[in-house]
């Protein structure tokens, strides 16, 4: 292929591509429409979209008559490709003064330098002169350069990146200006390629400068991934197509060969177009946006939420890690109790240098972010949108799985409350269960006692006193097993004055193990028990044991406790014995403090005796005496 064809080729495939850019960038502004904000931003687009398309498909229309030879060269629409062409610069240092604030000293003075140009080329077209003028080309060629040079005075405001990127596509319209008015048909692809083609850096220059808007990175996306395709469409074609078909050129016209090779090469391109796209993607977020790895981000967002103990904490996190991400000056967030529609609705509200992030949880109150101040006065790319719309889902459950968690707590710790009520009412019950028939039988005693034996009816008032005071002045949980044995002496030394011979006492409880913590009024009950039903319906009357041992079950220390008496047990049997609401108490109490590490027995031995017997873990026994025990039960 020589350079002509190379050249032609080039214009036939940069035209089409430009106008299908430029055909995709007027829909993608028409299908989003702005906010009052943002209207001036998406007038420059549409402006831009237009101006390209008039340029490409003006052009496109020319080579494609002028290729059939149809022998008409249409001057009015070269002039107005050209004149459109002419705009874009002005469009360019409009942009740039929008992004720099305050007066627009410069766009007027583009504007007019386009207006003269577009003028030119209209009245040579009308005229019967050369299109494009000459003359034209010449006032925008040096207008640009003037521009440059005033962009470069006044708007000191840009960062040095910004100016080098308008600057450089100011400089290629200019050097496409020199090759019209000296070689308007060039040999060479490469001229032409540039030359004709000045338009898509400046289209891609005022996307950069207004990429505010929130379709900006898919355009820049898809339009990298067409020039991409094309320009391998192209390198295919040239390197690998047309030296192979040159070999065939002898063959017939419907050549199978010269078929299948040009089939091969499209399939080729359309395998490479998914690499293609995605090298496109990686160089708009990481190379033009500098944007950060989102689903990285979504990673540690949820990586930091995840052990964050309050709902002020999990949003204090996402503010300062989003805010960091986009370049926010200030991220804020606040809470929403009303019943607002927006923020009902949920999802992400983006305007002019800001945004606003909508938490929308099970429950209320809602949650809004708010990101103000963003870098630049940028808006939020789609990209950016769909990000934030995956974190505002991630705050929310993770404010939801909080709650729940606090919620179960608070349940958790209002039925320990209420366990703890409950067994304090039962030990209250117990301590008020005191057996009326024993206080009427104790005072009867004293009284009799103060008839016949004063001294010893002083005796029984004073361990009756003793053992009331007890009883009803303790108000803990657990208690030492010694200060339980004192009460049970006391309650046993009130009824031996009451039964006399008929009662007989043995206790066999070692000091080592007084110290055991035991829950209060655990033995009394049992030892009640046994004189009412053992001793008091017995004639003959009975013996009352008493016994604390420790034992090893299973690799696990146990505390012993027994009362046994010796009384017919006739009058009961056992689960009658069994029923009463003080063993109950006792039950439920073991129960609710050891779960099943505790138990209550009640069996009748052959020995016509009643046995009842409490095993619950031993716990606040002295060193010394744990090793005592210890010694002893090894010695067993």
């Amino acid at each position: 292929m020589d350079a002509l064809n190379a050249a032609l080729l080039v214009n036939w495939l940069g035209f089409s591509v430009g106008a299908l850019l430029y055909l995709m960038l007027a829909v993608m502004v028409l299908r989003h429409p702005p906010d009052r904000e943002g209207r001036s931003v998406t007038v420059l687009l549409l402006a831009t979209a237009v101006l390209g398309l008039i340029w490409n498909l003006g052009e496109l229309f020319v080579y494609i008559f002028r290729d059939f030879a149809l022998g008409t060269s249409f001057p009015i629409l070269t002039a107005a490709a050209y004149s459109a062409l002419g705009f874009l610069p002005s469009v360019v240092v409009h942009s740039a003064e929008n992004d720099m604030g305050g007066r627009r000293l410069l766009t007027p003075v583009a504007y007019t330098l386009s207006s003269v140009a577009a003028v030119l080329h209209f009245y040579s077209a009308m005229t019967g002169s050369a299109v494009p003028s000459g003359s034209a080309l010449i006032i925008l060629m040096f207008g640009a350069v003037s521009l440059i040079a005033g962009l470069l005075v006044f708007n000191f405001r840009q960062s040095l990146e910004q100016k080098m990127v308008w600057g450089a596509a100011m400089l290629v319209f200019v050097l496409s200006g020199t090759h019209f008015i000296a070689t308007p048909e060039g040999n060479s692809w490469l001229v032409e390629l540039i030359a004709h083609q000045s338009s898509v850096p400046l289209a891609l220059v005022i996307l950069y400068q207004n990429y505010r808007f929130a379709f900006a990175d898919l355009f820049l996306k898809r339009a990298i991934s067409v020039m991409l395709l094309a320009g391998v469409a192209f390198s295919l074609y040239v390197w690998v197509a047309a030296p192979l078909l040159r070999y065939h050129e002898t063959h017939d016209r419907n050549d199978v060969f010269a078929i299948s090779l040009i089939l091969l090469l499209w399939m080729a391109t359309a395998f490479a177009y998914p690499w293609l796209h995605k090298m496109a993607v990686w160089t708009v977020d990481r190379v033009i946006l500098n944007r950060a790895n989102y689903d990285d981000v979504i990673r540690q967002l949820a990586s930091r939420t995840a052990n964050a103990g309050t709902v002020g904490e999990i949003l204090s996190t996402v503010s300062e890690l989003l805010g960091d991400v986009l370049t926010a000056n200030n991220a804020e967030w606040s809470e929403e109790r009303s019943a607002d529609k927006g923020i009902a609705d949920g999802g992400v509200v983006s305007g002019s240098d800001r945004a606003e992030m909508r938490i929308i949880t099970a429950e209320r109150p809602y949650y809004r972010i708010e990101f103000s101040s963003l870098r630049g006065g940028r808006r939020l790319l789609s990209d950016e949108m769909a990000m934030l719309e995956a974190a505002s889902h991630l705050t929310a459950r993770r404010i939801d799985a909080l709650r729940v968690t606090h919620e179960r707590c608070e349940q958790e710790t209002r039925e320990q409350e209420f366990s703890k009520l409950a067994a304090e009412a039962q030990l209250t019950a117990l301590r008020a269960q005191i057996n009326p028939h024993f206080l009427f039988n104790a005072l009867t005693t004293i009284g009799y006692l103060i008839q016949t034996t004063p001294e010893q009816a002083f005796q029984t008032l004073i361990q009756l006193t003793k053992l009331l005071r007890g009883v009803l002045s303790s108000t803990g949980e657990f208690c030492a097993l010694g200060d339980e044995m004192k009460l049970i002496e006391n309650y046993l030394e009130i009824e031996s004055t009451r039964f006399e011979e008929r009662l007989e006492v043995e206790i066999d409880v070692a000091d080592e193990l007084r110290t055991a913590r035991i829950p209060a009024l655990i033995l009394q009950p049992l030892v009640e028990n046994a004189i009412k039903h053992g001793i008091s319906e017995s004639k003959k009357g009975g013996k009352v044991s008493i016994a604390a041992a420790v034992f090893e079950e299973n690799g696990e220390r146990l505390l012993r406790l027994s009362v046994a008496d010796t009384g017919d047990g006739r009058s009961v049997e056992p689960d009658e014995y069994r029923d009463g609401v003080g063993l109950r108490n006792i039950a439920d109490r073991l129960r609710a403090h050891y779960g099943n590490a505790a138990r209550l027995d009640l069996v009748r031995t052959v020995d016509e005796e009643t046995l009842a017997t409490v095993v619950l873990p031993v716990s606040d026994i002295g060193r010394r005496e744990r090793k005592e025990i210890q010694a002893s039960v090894a010695a067993i």
